[in-house]
């Protein structure tokens, strides 16, 4: 499994937009529809909220790859 870290820099992001930000997807349109098939999960849970906030302290798995969310407060 690829490991990814994303290190936050608000409060949160948007999950089609951590998909576009970690190079999972080419844009937040191909993020939206990857989330919407049921392929992504956070915290071990399918997700279908394209637009879900993710927080510090989260983990995102799509296929092999999983994002540790980190921030200040994690």
């Amino acid at each position: 499994m690829q490991d990814i870290d994303f290190q936050l820099e608000r409060d949160h992001v948007e999950l089609n937009q951590l998909l576009k930000l970690c190079g999972i997807v080419d844009s937040g349109g191909a993020g939206k529809a990857l989330v919407s098939s049921g392929a992504v999960r956070v915290d071990g849970e399918v997700e279908l909220r394209r637009t879900c906030k993710i927080h510090a302290g989260q983990v995102v798995e799509v296929g092999d790859v999983r994002i540790t969310v980190a921030g200040d407060g994690a």
